[in-house]
């Protein structure tokens, strides 16, 4: 008998415990992670200044393109939480990187609005394909040893796509069409490498746990979706005006916004340690802390936006939480639905989007009849409130 044979829980899938499969299944859905979120998704806001003077954009046009690939995003995260069960994880997967390739593709050679509008649209429900398929992947063919690790590392691509947005922003200056081509590259090569490295998981039966069965919301599920909402709505505030807030309440350059931004990326890498701290700290503890984190770095950008050290340093700490507290809802949604991780991920990650699309417009609101300062105030005030949604004391097991 072969190691990935060996005995397993009922109902538990054939899992692989090869060193050399798990890490390209690590290193193949990180990139996918990265060219969905980081660059399809969320290099928009780096280049609205761009696209609002070639397209002759107003402020709410650009708003509502943003709102359409949320939206599309909500769409996509749906259809990967069907879809991946049936299809298995590689088609599913594959289909994010295509639409990610063809949806940057598009916005790089768009000449009009419309257009412009489409590209963002598609680019947006690549990234709502992306998650469900990998987590699924990673809970059935990755030995439980690694599976937590694996799960969020590849969840740390976000940071890394956001790292490498950045400086080809600052590159690409006025020549935003190149910067998007160069997005449209990197989202095909990931695509095919995709192709090769996530399984083929459409043989994959499994069945339902004593918790899952008969049940269509298994016990603490949804505790699992508020926190998943409050995190969205927590984040609202530092992904939809941090740069913003740094420009004309920081009055900082362009410069050091964008540098800013670079390092919440590179800070989001160490979101992967999110397994980690879980294993040393236990998932409730985890959850308080990180939660609390997210709580000060957002009071502080609100507090001292002017201050250089503040506006990186503050950048650099959501980055980080952000993508550990993700990181962490993976992991509480793979142990609430152990056999069926593509539905438990996909609806934590499309509450998160919910809630992101939901406190952004009250947020802007609240900006538009106070001031900006406020709404990260409440933004920050929202997250201590949410690290009091703490995880079950003891989940259930597969």
């Amino acid at each position: 008998m072969s190691d990935t044979d060996q005995a397993r829980p009922v109902g538990v899938p054939l899992t692989t415990s090869s060193a050399t499969r798990t890490l390209g299944l690590a290193g193949a859905g990180m990139s996918l992670i990265a060219v969905c979120y980081g660059l399809a998704r969320f290099a928009y806001g780096l280049f609205v200044p761009a696209f609002r003077d070639t397209f002759a954009l107003d402020a709410s046009r650009a708003g509502l393109i943003a709102s359409a690939g949320y939206a599309a995003y909500c769409v996509g995260t749906v259809a990967a939480t069907v879809a991946t069960p049936r299809l298995g994880a590689r088609a599913v997967a594959v289909a994010a990187g295509s639409l990610a390739t063809a949806g940057t593709a598009l916005i790089a050679l768009a000449p009009t609005g419309a257009v412009l509008a489409l590209g963002v649209t598609i680019a947006g429900s690549s990234t709502g394909l992306a998650s469900p398929p990998l987590a699924h992947a990673i809970a059935l063919r990755v030995t439980q040893v690694r599976r937590d690790r694996v799960q969020t590392i590849v969840n740390a691509g976000t940071g890394l796509g956001v790292m490498v947005s950045g400086p080809v922003a600052l590159l690409a200056h006025d020549q935003w069409r190149a910067a998007w081509l160069v997005f449209a590259v990197l989202s095909a090569a990931v695509t095919v490498w995709v192709r090769f490295r996530v399984p083929d998981t459409s043989e994959d039966r499994p069945t339902a746990t004593h918790t899952e069965r008969g049940r269509s919301l298994p016990p603490g599920a949804l505790r699992l979706f508020g926190a998943a909402a409050v995190v969205g709505a927590a984040s609202s505030a530092t992904w939809t005006f941090g740069q913003e807030l740094l420009d004309t309440v920081g009055g900082h350059s362009q410069a050091l916004s964008t540098t800013a931004w670079i390092i919440l990326g590179a800070c989001g890498l160490s979101g992967a340690a999110a397994a980690e701290l879980t294993r040393r700290v236990g998932l409730r503890r985890a959850w308080t802390i990180s939660m609390s984190a997210m709580c000060g770095a957002t009071a502080a950008l609100a507090a001292a936006p002017q201050q250089a050290a503040v506006a990186v340093g503050g950048s650099a700490a959501f980055g980080a939480v952000y993508i550990a507290l993700t990181g962490i809802l993976l992991i509480w949604s793979t142990r609430i639905y152990p056999t069926r991780a593509a539905i438990g991920v996909g609806i934590t990650f499309l509450l998160i989007a919910v809630g992101q699309s939901a406190a952004a417009p009250l947020l802007g609101l609240v900006a538009d009849r106070t001031s900006l300062t406020t709404a990260f105030w409440i933004s920050a005030a929202l997250a201590l409130a949410g690290s009091a949604m703490l995880p079950p004391a003891r989940l259930p097991t597969a």
